[in-house]
């Protein structure tokens, strides 16, 4: 699973670093009894403060996702599902991005129905 953040998003950080995991979940990459990387490692590799990633680890486990367990880190929760979580992340992400460009309602949800 690959974890990526972009300062530039007009979404915060760690809410970037909660999206990529549940979208890793959703999308199969990581399954019950997983781990995830190591909050101080991720912080490192990103480029972030450990806090950060912490802190989207924090939300992930306040929605059932994950447990976060001293010494053992945290781990993908067995039931866990981001399914209508993760498309509802996306969606919402989609929306920001297309208002960004002066895209508006009517035409995304047309780029929507021709994708389909």
């Amino acid at each position: 699973m690959l974890i990526r953040v972009d300062p530039a998003r007009p979404d915060s950080l760690q809410d970037q670093v909660a999206a990529a995991v549940r979208r890793g979940i959703a999308e199969g990459q990581v399954t019950a009894g997983d781990r995830l990387p190591p909050a101080r490692e991720l912080a490192q590799s990103l480029d972030v403060s450990i806090h950060t990633v912490l802190a989207g680890y924090q939300k992930l486990r306040d929605e059932g996702l994950i447990e976060l367990r001293r010494g053992r880190g945290a781990v993908v929760r067995a039931g866990a599902h981001a399914g209508r979580t993760g498309v509802a992340e996306l969606v919402r992400g989609l929306v920001v991005e297309a208002r960004r460009h002066g895209i508006g309602d009517d035409e995304l949800v047309e780029l929507v129905r021709t994708a389909l």
